[in-house]
């Protein structure tokens, strides 16, 4: 079974990023179950493979962590759940594709308990939504993949500050907006849509 763990307060990104390195060793090596972990972090943008400089648009606004994970440039903060799944490939598929797909539908099927449409674009990473005549995106997703481990996953916004997301290019993409529960009117907490990520995790990772 996998292990659901719900990290308190503000997590520092150099502190997730080093458990989850321990936590994949201990799966590849068979001493620790799979994982999803929960977390929030203090306000932070951080810069995957694809990043390029010039995704940051105010330079020294808050910190930058440079990661492994696949992307580009996104912000974690306060009110954005950000869902860590550590699983085991190799006995799963071996497929990644398959797995990135797998997890937008985890996030689109919470977010369908909301009441929200979330929805995959060709070419644009992430979950987005119609609003009027624009598309915003609410989720981000970015993974990496260690001797059929993964690690890193999916960035929700629930109720962040959605003005920091003005100091980068989200994910690299110009020329849309990002929105969050609270902005298009639902005042989920974070209880309630983990709830909603840990049924839907259920019907989309486990219900095979």
């Amino acid at each position: 079974m996998v292990e659901w763990l719900a990290a308190d307060g503000l997590t520092p990104y150099p502190e997730a990023v080093a458990a989850m390195e321990r936590r994949v060793e201990a799966i590849r090596a068979g001493t620790a179950r799979e994982l999803v972990w929960l977390v929030q972090h203090p306000p932070l943008y951080t810069t995957g493979t694809s990043a390029d400089d010039g995704e940051i648009v105010t330079p020294g606004a808050l910190p930058v962590f440079a990661t492994g994970r696949g992307g580009r440039t996104t912000y974690h903060g306060p009110g954005q759940r950000v869902a860590y799944t550590m699983l085991d490939l190799s006995t799963r598929g071996r497929d990644v594709r398959a797995f990135v797909h797998q997890l937008e539908e985890w996030v689109i099927r919470a977010l369908s308990e909301f009441g929200i449409t979330g929805e995959r674009r060709e070419g644009r990473v992430g979950i987005w939504v119609q609003r009027g005549g624009r598309e915003d995106k609410i989720a981000a997703i970015g993974v990496r993949v260690r001797r059929w481990v993964t690690f890193h996953g999916v960035a929700v916004n629930v109720h962040p500050n959605l003005n920091h997301f003005a100091g980068i290019v989200p994910c690299g993409i110009r020329g849309f907006g990002v929105t969050s529960l609270a902005d298009m009117g639902v005042p989920a907490t974070l209880p309630e849509f983990d709830r909603a990520l840990r049924r839907s995790f259920h019907d989309v990772f486990e219900n095979r």
